[in-house]
Formats: structure tokens, C-alpha cells, sequence
């Protein structure tokens, strides 16, 4: 017997603080205005894809002690721009990248069950820890945790977070207007909470809402963050889009589950994914080369080898060989803010590596910065990207993507009228939404239907 096609997850990322975008391009809009927010809204809801995603940034980045402006900056409040798009969407889900180092578990609670209310049932939380004394800066606490101190944190918020939401059930408003009585019982969102990490009790303010709660995504991939994710969430956003990489870690994050009791169903796994089309395979990889050269300039080249070597190279040429100079190896460096930084913990290894990758190519710095780091998850037609998604969802590298155009607001227009049809006409994506909230997009019981009761469905 043939395996049933897997239905695929298609989300939209709305690329903020990166040097993904190509803001320099005719086409690209503001980041800021709510204008690009719609139209990037609207242009995934009418492709029926299952929710919008805003990362966050908590800092401007730095390189050289100056803001690093190569790169968009600025980042509007997340929530506030969630709120705003729940109003001119319907039924697209609304996911929003929310820290729990920085922030206070009734706070963000309060936030999202507002969120889900508000948007009929499409909110969603993106889980993250803040790694960096740099950007602790910025709060009161200040500092940063350690690695495993962060996520002792972040389990304990989400669980404090969830008895938040649970402290309602659902049937406690009563609202008889000629009886004058609204709640059936007083103590109605009464909670209590005493932990290592939190010690808390009240009332909390806002009533179940439709979801229960938020669909919980996670970001990390070290082996905290995995387990992390197997323990509590219903999605991980990974970067791993090629074949063997994202088929190992779809395998390793899956095995995890049977662990804390859950099925392999009750975590997507949705890799963050770049594209180019063109109405030719050729056409599309001339397109790519321009983009990927586009979002790379000179400048952008040196600051990227900067996060390795710890020096200040604009004296190199962009278009000549790397450094001849190994990397300085310090406690302080030169860009600060920067995931990547976290990426090159042998950085001396690093430089060699790429020395070598160089000479063998024959590549200048920029041209090793493209290669190493700029490569689009999916270049072709139409008809090659669709059939490409396709072959890797049922292929187990995914159980779909996360896209993220290079030109904002209207980079995702050309995906939704000529890739999506052709995935509905492959039988693998919808053509209507089924439901109205995000777990039903996405497949994911309610909190409080009893196990086993969707899959049964």
C-alpha cells in the first residue's frame, strides 16, 4: 500500500532585521508602515497559507561600535502589529517571535490570550531565549543566563505561561442579564505558581479564548532547544531546507517525542525557506546569481568576514583573496548582536576551511560569501519549485516552509499565483481554509479535546 501524500504547511516570514532583502531594490517597500504589513498579510491569506511569522529584533546590531546599517533595521512591537493585522485578515495565523528571557510570564500570557481573542483564534508564540549580554543591556535584569540556565527559564515561563491560560476553562461566564449574574464562579482565572524561576498567584484577567491557548513554536536547534521543542511545542521553525541535513534533523526532533508522551504528528517541523522564480529553470538561476550578488554587496562581504575574523578588514578588497591573517580569538568581538557570531566557534578552523574553499574555486571574499551564505532554498519555475517542495515534504525534510522573499512587501505575489496552484493541482495544499483557527490549519488538537480525538477525526 502506497503512503498517503502528506498535505503541506506553507507560512510566510515578513523578513525584517536581515540582509536576506534586497532593500535597495525599486520594488521594495517600507518595513515599517502598515501598509507593507498588509500587503504581505493579505498576499498569504489569499494563498490560503496557514500563518504570518515576525521575527524579532531586541537590539539594533553592531559592527565596529556603529549600528551595522547594511542590513534593514528596526523592528515595530510585535504585538502591536499582530493586533492590527487581525483586523484586516480573517483567517491567516499570526505568529509572533516573543522573549523569555527578557519578559514576565503573566505579561506575555495576557498578550497573546488578547492576541487569540482578538484575531478569532490565530495567534501564535515563537518561544526564544536571549543569548547575548548585549542585548540584556537593554532591560532591566540586564546581562544574559547561560545556556542552560536560558532554558530552565524558558520551560518554566511557557509552563507558568500555560497554567495562565488553564486557569480558565471556558464555562465560567455565566452573563444572565436578568438574573444580574455574570461569572458562575469568583474565583474564575485564580492561579498559583511557585517555582525556582517564578513565584506568583492571583486571578488571571483574560478568559480562555478560542484556542485554549497559543500554538507554541520553538526556534532552537542545539540539543536543549530540540528537546525543548519535543517537550512542549506544536511547530519548530528550523533552518535546515536541504535534503540530507533536513531529513536528519526531521528524524532526530521526531524520535524525541515518544519521550513526553506525544506522537509524531504533534510537532510540524518547518525549516525557514528562500526562493527564486523565473519562467525558465535557466531564467530562474540567472535570477538568483543577480539577487544573491545583490544582497551581498562589497561592503556586506568584508562586514560578514568580520564575524570570523574579529578585525576590522575594510581596509581588503572585496573582489581579492581573504586574509592572509588568522582570526583574533577574544571574549570581545567586533560584532555584537549577531546570531552568526555564535555559528563560527572555532573561527581560526573556520578561516581555513574557507582559505581552501577560495583557492579551490577561485573565489574573491565576495564570492565565498555568496556561496557559503546567500544560497536560495528554491530557484527554478514554478513548476520545478512546486515539484521541489513537494518531493521534500513527502520526503520527510519537512512538513513544509516557512518562506521569506527577498523583496518586501510584494515578494511573495508571484509565489502565491503560480506555485501554490500548482501544489493544489498536485492534491497537496488547500484550496480553501477548512477552519478558522490556527490549530485547525495546522492540524493541531484543541488543549482541551481528549488525546488522540483529531487524529481520530
Amino acid at each position: 500500500m502506497s503512503k498517503p501524500l502528506k498535505q503541506i504547511h506553507l507560512a510566510a516570514h515578513f523578513p525584517g532585521v536581515n540582509n536576506t532583502t534586497v532593500w535597495s531594490d525599486p520594488a521594495a517597500g517600507s518595513h515599517i508602515e502598515f501598509s507593507s504589513f498588509t500587503h504581505f498579510a493579505k498576499t498569504a491569506e489569499r494563498a490560503k497559507f496557514d500563518f504570518l511569522f515576525l521575527a524579532e529584533g531586541l537590539r539594533l546590531r553592531e559592527q565596529g561600535g556603529k549600528i551595522y546599517d547594511l542590513d534593514v533595521v528596526g523592528r515595530p512591537d510585535t504585538f502591536t502589529v499582530l493586533a492590527a493585522l487581525a483586523a484586516v485578515t480573517d483567517r491567516l495565523g499570526l505568529t509572533g517571535t516573543i522573549n523569555s528571557t527578557f519578559n514576565e510570564p503573566y505579561e506575555v500570557a495576557r498578550q497573546f490570550a488578547s492576541l487569540d481573542h482578538l484575531s478569532g483564534g490565530r495567534a501564535a508564540w515563537n518561544v526564544v531565549t536571549s543569548w547575548d549580554a548585549f542585548t540584556g543591556e537593554n532591560f532591566r535584569r540586564g546581562g544574559f543566563l547561560p545556556q542552560e540556565e536560558r532554558y530552565l527559564r524558558a520551560k518554566e515561563f511557557l509552563a507558568t505561561a500555560n497554567e495562565l491560560f488553564d486557569s480558565w476553562h471556558g464555562d465560567e461566564i455565566l452573563a444572565d442579564q436578568a438574573a444580574g449574574a455574570f461569572l458562575r464562579d469568583a474565583r474564575a482565572g485564580s492561579f498559583a505558581h511557585r517555582g525556582p524561576q517564578f513565584d506568583i498567584h492571583g486571578q488571571f484577567n483574560v478568559p480562555r479564548s478560542p484556542q485554549g491557548r497559543p500554538v507554541i513554536f520553538q526556534a532552537g536547534e542545539s540539543d536543549e532547544g530540540r528537546e525543548f521543542a519535543a517537550a512542549g511545542a506544536d511547530a519548530i521553525f528550523s533552518r535546515y531546507a536541504t535534503l540530507d541535513a533536513g531529513q536528519a534533523f526531521y528524524t532526530d526532533v521526531k524520535s524525541r517525542l515518544a519521550a513526553y508522551g506525544r506522537r509524531p504528528e504533534d510537532l510540524l517541523i518547518l525549516p525557514a525557506a528562500s526562493f527564486v522564480l523565473g519562467d525558465t529553470d535557466e531564467e530562474a538561476e540567472e535570477a538568483a546569481h543577480e539577487v544573491r550578488r545583490l544582497q551581498v554587496s562589497g561592503a556586506t562581504a568584508l562586514k560578514h568576514l568580520e564575524f570570523v575574523w574579529n578585525r576590522d578588514l575594510s581596509s581588503y578588497d572585496p573582489e581579492g583573496p581573504l586574509p592572509e591573517v588568522d582570526p583574533l580569538v577574544s571574549e570581545e568581538h567586533i560584532s555584537r548582536g549577531r546570531a552568526q557570531v555564535r555559528m563560527y566557534r572555532d573561527p581560526v578552523a573556520i578561516a581555513r576551511q574557507w582559505r581552501e574553499l577560495a583557492e579551490a574555486n577561485k573565489w574573491s571574499i565576495r564570492d565565498l560569501v555568496i556561496n557559503t551564505g546567500n544560497r536560495q532554498t528554491f530557484v527554478g519555475s514554478p513548476a520545478t519549485v512546486a515539484r521541489t517542495i513537494d518531493d521534500f515534504v513527502q520526503a520527510d525534510v519537512a512538513d513544509g516552509f516557512i518562506l521569506v522573499p527577498h523583496i518586501t512587501p510584494g515578494g511573495l505575489d508571484a509565489f502565491a499565483d503560480t506555485v501554490v496552484p500548482l501544489l493544489q493541482e498536485r492534491g497537496v495544499f488547500r484550496t480553501e481554509y477548512e477552519g478558522t483557527t490556527l490549530r485547525d490549519h495546522l492540524g493541531l488538537a484543541h488543549p482541551d479535546e481528549p488525546r488522540g480525538q483529531r487524529a481520530a477525526s
